[in-house]
């Protein structure tokens, strides 16, 4: 790949160790808002020099309200003001783009790639979630992984990879889903089968349960038939599938955990954003 100008424009230790990879490839990496994450060779003070930038690369998740979003910075960034000194035409990499930022985009002729919808990414954040998971379940539970017995609901790339790791380290997994086919691979791998929308009265005998599926799975009901320090860890993305209030009432301990992979393993995370993002530079012809 030649050299390339290239823009991160806030974020987290994700988005340093991309700026760091970047330059280490022999790109023209400069940063704006994220100077308390990366060397001072790599700080810009200004967004002078962005118009001719190959891309510009906006964090996960973008936007903090109508700023970009930069908890490693003192500065805050307005989204206008970050668009307004691209060029038209221009390619912008960004995380979870909200209908905002891909109208504000369009408005201004930019060339608009959301990364964090991008498969390989997914695939690639499934195993620091599972295994961010996994800490959270040995912090909190007082019984070791090995012969405990969990759940996992969705099978999706997530579900697929904590099954995989839970059985590793010698738990009784079961899946639970909507498909009949993915309780078919499920029994397959070695795993009890549940119906994720006939869950009520088929929880009492799990110590953990994990799920992965953005929707109300786990209500009042399914959490009163938890046994008494059974520990439920929400993986979903906003909605999450938890009634967290009804889970305080009822005294079983939940745990939303969002964002893992820049929790847990922020480098890796890192690396595999700058993976994807050059995916997108391949297939945009950059």
């Amino acid at each position: 790949m030649r050299q390339m100008e290239l823009w991160v424009i806030g974020g987290d230790p994700r988005q340093a160790t991309l700026a760091r990879s970047l330059r280490e490839d022999g790109h023209r990496v400069h940063t704006y808002a994220l100077e308390r994450g990366v060397e001072p060779s790599l700080v810009s003070d200004s967004l002078e020099g962005v118009a001719g930038a190959d891309c510009v690369i906006l964090p996960l998740p973008a936007l903090d309200g109508d700023r970009v979003n930069a908890p490693l910075s003192a500065r805050e960034p307005l989204l206008s003001e970050v668009l307004d000194a691209m060029s038209p035409g221009s390619l912008l990499c960004a995380g979870m783009a909200s209908p905002a930022l891909a109208e504000a985009a369009q408005t201004r002729g930019l060339q608009l790639v959301d990364y964090l919808a991008r498969e390989e990414l997914a695939v690639a954040n499934a195993i620091p979630t599972s295994e961010g998971a996994i800490q959270i379940a040995m912090e909190e539970l007082p019984i070791t992984l090995h012969g405990a017995k969990a759940l996992v609901i969705g099978a999706g790339r997530l579900g697929k990879v904590l099954i995989q790791q839970l059985q590793g380290l010698g738990a009784h997994v079961s899946l639970a889903a909507r498909k009949f086919s993915d309780l078919s691979w499920a029994q397959v791998w070695g795993c009890g089968v549940e119906r994720s929308d006939q869950l009520d009265k088929w929880l009492c005998g799990y110590d953990l349960v994990i799920n992965t599926v953005p929707a109300l799975v786990l209500g009042r009901e399914e959490l009163s038939d938890l046994k008494s320090g059974c520990l439920v860890i929400d993986l979903a993305s906003k909605p999450g599938g938890v009634d967290f209030s009804a889970a305080a009432e009822l005294g079983v301990k939940a745990i939303w955990a969002l964002s893992l992979p820049g929790k847990v393993a922020p480098v890796t995370a890192g690396l595999a954003i700058k993976s994807t993002i050059y995916n997108i530079l391949t297939e945009s012809g950059v």
